[in-house]
């Protein structure tokens, strides 16, 4: 059975061979080259100092990966989350995807953010079917704003908004969240999300 876990530093070999089939093979992701072991473990501690960062695993093996990152880096944006996620290649449609993202989003409403946005490579069908069917809505296409693999690429951004309070509630690092809180969002059985949190 597939279970969600917070990443570790020792992830990093297998999710950085998870996202090198896309960086190589690709135009999902925009870098031209894939970042190796080390790369890929700063690049997760970082990451975990404020936002959520997650692995579905099943019998010690990762099969995906989700996170949240900076969407904009101007202090007004600070409620605002870009979500990214990767599954290994020949294990989609398994129900991987909508597990991490589900968590994901549930994870970031705690931390009191306000909108979640997703920027996919167009055309890109399944992964536009994919955020459509968890809640988020098309904001805006950008024209050859890429090139890669010889092609000039479009992309468009999708957006997800959760609670807007006429004075938001101040961001909590995904480090400083209670443990407890994140377990059961990340063992709940069905997405997408959890309702019994308590916000401290």
């Amino acid at each position: 059975m597939i279970k969600l876990r917070i990443a570790a530093m020792s992830d990093a070999k297998a999710l950085s061979e998870i996202y090198g089939y896309y960086v190589k093979n690709t135009t999902v992701s925009f870098e031209y080259d894939a970042p190796d072991e080390s790369e890929f473990a700063s690049r997760i501690a970082e990451k975990l100092k404020k936002y959520p960062f997650i692995v579905a695993e099943e019998n010690g093996v990762i099969f995906g990966y989700a996170y949240a990152s900076s969407f904009r880096d101007r202090a007004a944006y600070d409620w605002d989350a870009e979500l990214s996620i990767y599954v290994s290649h020949g294990n989609y449609r398994r129900g991987i995807g909508k597990r991490l993202y589900s968590a994901l989003l549930a994870l970031l409403k705690l931390q009191h953010f306000a909108n979640a946005y997703a920027v996919i490579t167009f055309p890109n069908d399944p992964s536009v079917a994919f955020h459509e069917k968890l809640g988020f809505t098309l904001a805006g296409k950008f024209h050859k704003s890429g090139y890669k693999h010889g092609e000039w690429l479009d992309f468009v951004c999708y957006e997800k908004s959760f609670d807007h309070p006429v004075v938001p509630e101040r961001i909590i690092p995904f480090s400083a969240l209670d443990k407890n809180d994140i377990e059961k969002i990340l063992s709940a059985n069905q997405p997408p999300y959890i309702t019994n949190i308590t916000k401290k």
